[in-house]
């Protein structure tokens, strides 16, 4: 978000002075009326904008390995994302009971973590598919049940069990989410343990002979 504002405001201000000098140029310059300068000068603006804006863009989608029809099939699966993290989020605001309201905390700080990751590398956004399009909805559908049955004035054995089967498969369905937060940065966790391991042969390695006999011999 901050970078898309950053963007948006740097090309504003490259815009800004050339559609001012394209004015300059076309009033003094070519002599041309007040209102045809201005309309020349916000073509002039725009037309900078969008150069700039297609750059960026290109460098993104080169710098990530993407399409431009894969970055918006990408940003529109974000956007229906975002949405359902603020249905969870509003349901988490609604929940009264310690256990459930700490169990809920925990998932959205995980479907947060994933969220972030994706928006900042959409290229990883293969590798949490099943989170995008089944483990999500899952989770937002069975914590809007468990609102709506523990928010009923009326507590019988069968809305109890309803509310404990419920927690339960919320439960499972966390670390099905864990799962799908390890995928996504299973790429991270293989390079990670590559280079500790070089970082450990490198120390067991033992020292040349004539480099340490040259080391022993200037101290």
């Amino acid at each position: 978000m901050m970078k898309s504002l950053f963007s948006f405001i740097t090309r504003i201000i490259i815009a800004i002075p050339v559609a001012v000098l394209v004015w300059v140029i076309s009033y003094f310059g070519f002599e041309q009326a007040f209102f045809p300068s201005s309309i020349f000068a916000i073509l002039g603006g725009a037309i900078i904008y969008l150069i700039i804006k297609w750059i960026s863009t290109r460098k993104f989608l080169k710098r990530h390995q993407l399409t431009r029809k894969e970055l918006t099939y990408i940003v529109q699966n974000l956007k229906e994302a975002k949405k359902k993290i603020h249905r969870l989020q509003k349901v988490f605001f609604n929940v009264r009971n310690i256990g459930a309201f700490k169990q809920m905390l925990d998932l959205i700080r995980l479907v947060k973590r994933i969220y972030s990751i994706i928006k900042k590398e959409p290229r990883r956004f293969y590798q949490a598919e099943k989170f995008f399009f089944y483990h999500l909805d899952s989770i937002v559908e069975l914590s809007e049940k468990y609102a709506f049955l523990a928010a009923q004035p009326v507590k019988n054995n069968e809305l109890y069990f309803s509310l404990k089967d419920t927690r339960n498969t919320l439960k499972e369905l966390k670390r099905t989410i864990e799962n799908d937060l390890y995928e996504v940065l299973s790429k991270d966790i293989d390079h990670l343990e590559f280079e500790l391991n070089v970082a450990k042969h490198s120390l067991k390695t033992p020292i040349d002979p004539l480099i340490d006999e040259e080391r022993r011999s200037t101290k």
